[in-house]
């Protein structure tokens, strides 16, 4: 069945659009656009660098016309004669001020005009006189500017060549005493704690290995966020309890964050178990069915008694509506021997690794 045109909607709207065009028109006739509109002359006593019919005429900063004519004066050939044309409201007076300026730094000139209070005479039109030198290009004022400076210098030749002399001779001291002055500053270096400093040291956490066979596997998607943490945890540093600083830690760092480093080892953890089925960082992977809300309580070295490395973590599981479907707090630690940084780390690494032996058996139960 053939389709029958719309021919009414389209002749509706080629009327309204033959209406707007109308419409705008009649506006633009009467705001000034092409209203009524009234010609004055101009006379510039100077060149007038780039102005050209076409240009705009300003009154007080607004747009109320454009040049319309452009001569030079047949009694005096330096002078440029102009005509204006600008709209009929625009109060021009006999003693008008009229100027060139230049807008931007390599615009197009516009005539300017400013104030007046003289009426003309009924039916007179006067003639505008432009002020000396309104005709000079900007090129010409820094022209004008850098000869002024030209004749500062030339004025002052004596007293700046003194100057640079002395400049000379106080560069020619600074040469012969550069191995006292660099002894000076490098002791004022030492003095202020400054210097090369120290390399600092990183060291990771181990990721375990053996984690049993997967007997039971994650049955549905599962995110792991980044730890949440107290802002002392916030940190690459090894902390201790009580607090306070340790002769050979001055230089130890965690390969990250804590928070980040066990979010991230927990991961391969989860990997080593049973990689078809880990789960991944929730950037990562997107909504999940279940996420693993983690909150770090303690990562830190306990010297009161027996020094050990102490984890503790509290666990959450929440499904995609924020339900909480199982939580538990879990805690591990390892006596060291030394306090030093490598017998440190190593214990981080068999408390680490019961945490997640303990933390992937409880999740793959309770998801």
């Amino acid at each position: 069945m053939e389709t029958r045109a719309p021919y009414v909607l389209i002749g509706s709207f080629v009327l309204a659009a033959i209406v707007a065009v109308f419409g705008f028109v009649y506006w633009l006739n009467n705001t000034g656009g092409i209203g009524p509109r009234t010609s004055y002359h101009v006379q510039f006593q100077g060149p007038v660098p780039g102005l050209l019919v076409g240009a705009g005429v300003l009154f007080n900063g607004i747009r109320v016309g454009e040049v319309t004519q452009l001569g030079l004066a047949p009694d005096n050939p330096r002078f440029v004669n102009a005509t204006i044309s600008v709209a009929t409201a625009t109060p021009v007076r006999a003693d008008t001020k009229v100027g060139l300026e230049f807008q931007g730094l390599t615009g197009v000139p516009v005539v300017t005009l400013e104030g007046g209070v003289i009426v003309a005479k009924s039916g007179e039109l006067p003639t505008l006189i432009a002020e000396a030198g309104a005709g000079q290009s900007m090129t010409q004022a820094a022209r004008d500017a850098l000869r002024r400076v030209d004749t500062v210098l030339q004025d002052n030749s004596g007293p700046l060549k003194d100057t640079i002399a002395n400049f000379k001779t106080f560069s020619d001291g600074l040469a012969r005493n550069t191995g006292k002055i660099d002894g000076i500053l490098a002791g004022l270096d030492k003095m202020t704690g400054g210097g090369t400093p120290a390399q600092k040291v990183t060291y990771d956490l181990r990721t375990p290995q053996n984690l049993g066979p997967a007997g039971k596997t994650l049955s549905a998607s599962l995110a792991i966020p980044e730890p949440t943490a107290v802002a002392m945890l916030q940190t690459q540093r090894m902390l201790f309890a009580p607090g306070g600083d340790r002769p050979g830690f001055a230089d130890f760092l965690w390969a990250d964050s804590i928070p980040k480093l066990v979010q991230a080892r927990l991961i391969d953890s989860f990997e080593n178990y049973d990689i078809a089925h880990a789960p991944l960082r929730t950037t990562d992977l997107g909504p999940a069915d279940y996420q693993l809300l983690l909150d770090i309580r303690r990562f830190r070295i306990a010297t009161d008694g027996e020094a050990r490395a102490e984890i503790g973590l509290s666990a959450r599981i929440v499904d995609k509506n924020g339900k909480v479907i199982a939580s538990r707090l879990i805690e591990a630690s390892e006596k060291l021997d030394k306090v030093e940084p490598a017998a440190s780390v190593a214990a981080f690494d068999a408390a680490f690794a019961r945490i997640a032996k303990e933390l992937i058996g409880w999740t793959v139960q309770a998801v």
